[in-house]
């Protein structure tokens, strides 16, 4: 893979995710379970499962089921045990330390995989997905969960005017460090040898933000900050204002609205 999978920054983005998304998180689980159709899924994948937000959400979704949690951190991997550990599902919750970019760790069958934001940073996403239809039962399901566009926080016109400069340089670098991202994953679920069942896109509109947002937010542009070199003095400067702590032109003082879209796509062998 080609992330930075130990950064702690990324794990908290990762945990953050999951509070501040919480509707769309319960809204997504409650898809794929409806298109399990009551069909009794006793094993579970969540590729590239990050800290265990899709994990335990798995877990608790499908009683009974085995989950398997397969990312290319230790650290994450951590958190997802002390998750499950916590919400009592240790006993149904393992984890797999591999890299998907290596051969493919998880043998069959599997009734269910779920990859949610992970797919895109694979080298070869199509060798993964016809790994994943090789071990998956006849009837299984695959699951995934990519964003068409990126979160947005800042409502007020300036903000906004600022927002759209930064994204457009989070996209540059985004295109030469991840060039599948954007991929037509239907497509590619289907050259793959699945058959595709449905595909939904979540709005995300979160107005007033929850609190946690603010971390959030600023996990967020702390990462695009490592790019401030590339921008115009000026914009550099609002981006430093963003993060100043408590700062009067802070996110914590700002009001933020929480904006974007996930889909999924829901696919059978």
């Amino acid at each position: 893979m080609s992330h930075d999978h130990d950064d702690t920054s990324l794990a908290d983005l990762i945990d953050l995710d999951g509070d501040v998304l919480h509707a769309y998180w319960a809204d997504a689980m409650g898809y794929v379970r409806r298109a399990a159709d009551g069909d009794q899924r006793r094993r579970i994948v969540d590729l590239g499962a990050g800290t265990g937000v899709g994990t335990v959400r798995l877990a608790h979704r499908f009683a009974g089921a085995e989950v398997i949690a397969v990312d290319a951190s230790a650290e994450m991997l951590r958190r997802v045990r002390a998750k499950a550990l916590d919400q009592g599902l240790a006993d149904r919750v393992t984890t797999l330390h591999a890299d998907l970019d290596e051969d493919w760790p998880v043998p069959g069958p599997v009734d269910l995989t779920w990859a949610s934001l992970s797919l895109h940073h694979l080298t070869d996403p199509d060798r993964v997905l016809r790994d994943v239809h090789a071990v998956t039962r006849p009837g299984g399901l695959i699951a995934v969960a990519e964003f068409p566009v990126q979160l947005r926080f800042l409502g007020d016109e300036a903000g906004a005017a600022l927002e759209t400069r930064l994204l457009e340089l989070v996209g540059r670098h985004q295109a030469e460090r991840l060039p599948e991202l954007g991929s037509d994953w239907p497509a590619r679920l289907t050259a793959a040898g699945f058959t595709l069942l449905d595909e939904r896109t979540f709005d995300l509109d979160l107005a007033p933000a929850p609190p946690a947002a603010a971390d959030y937010a600023a996990l967020w542009f702390g990462r695009v900050a490592r790019h401030a070199d590339d921008l115009a003095p000026a914009d550099a400067a609002a981006l430093a204002a963003l993060l100043d702590g408590d700062g009067p032109g802070s996110l914590r003082r700002r009001e933020l609205r929480i904006r974007g879209a996930r889909t999924v796509t829901l696919a059978r062998r």
